[in-house]
């Protein structure tokens, strides 16, 4: 889901440095509104780890192979530190192992973290000051609607991710190359992206079922 330098015009390139800017600049005057805005900076630097090493680890599943991406947990966790942490994850993972591109920065930032902010909001129904269903929910119903709504934050981040990176490579298509065969080859790694949302959905789920046992403080 990475898409590398040289494989979108510049004016694309641009574009995704001006969406960048702009989310990155409204992530931090979100963040800066906070009590303690440092608060959750280790937080968010563990998560940036685990977000460079995630796209490192390949899991071989024929006739292809995936990798965890992380955006919908790291949504769900960090909240508006999600944005400006990937983009730091992806620029390391550019340039130290060419994972993507340097000229590819800025939207392939906007690729993974617009759908991790929307995961955010995503998981933030299951405060029961937001939560739009008219009943009150019991301790047990109330875990199950956490994991509900983590499952969409993991699985929906991801699969959104996939159809902004589609439509941005299908729409600038070079003429160099046969178009319909790309068309193909990327129609048919969608299903590959389906699979791999169902699994972070349910990484997603098992993650913060985890973290409510140990330190439910994180996800507040």
């Amino acid at each position: 889901m990475h898409i590398p330098d040289g494989f979108v015009p510049p004016s694309v390139s641009i574009a995704g440095y001006a969406i960048t800017g702009g989310v990155t600049w409204y992530s931090l005057r979100q963040i800066s509104r906070e009590r303690n805005p440092q608060e959750k900076i280790p937080k968010a630097s563990l998560l940036t780890a685990a977000f460079f090493v995630a796209s490192l680890i390949h899991i071989p599943i024929p006739p292809t192979s995936i990798h965890l991406v992380l955006n919908g947990i790291m949504g769900a966790i960090l909240g508006y530190y999600a944005f400006p942490a990937i983009a730091i994850g992806l620029f390391f993972q550019a340039a130290l192992f060419q994972h993507g591109g340097l000229s590819t920065l800025g939207i392939n930032a906007v690729v993974m973290g617009i759908p991790a902010l929307l995961a955010y909001h995503l998981f933030q129904l299951r405060d029961p000051a937001l939560r739009v269903l008219p009943h009150r929910f019991s301790t047990q119903q109330q875990k199950r609607w956490t994991k509900i709504l983590a499952f969409g934050a993991g699985a929906g981040a991801l699969g959104l991710s996939a159809i902004i990176f589609t439509v941005v490579i299908i729409t600038n298509l070079s003429p160099d190359i046969d178009a319909q065969t790309e068309r193909n080859a990327i129609y048919l790694s969608l299903i590959g992206y389906g699979i791999q949302a169902v699994l972070e959905g349910i990484f997603t789920v098992m993650l913060i079922s985890f973290i409510e046992k140990v330190k439910p403080e994180l996800l507040k």
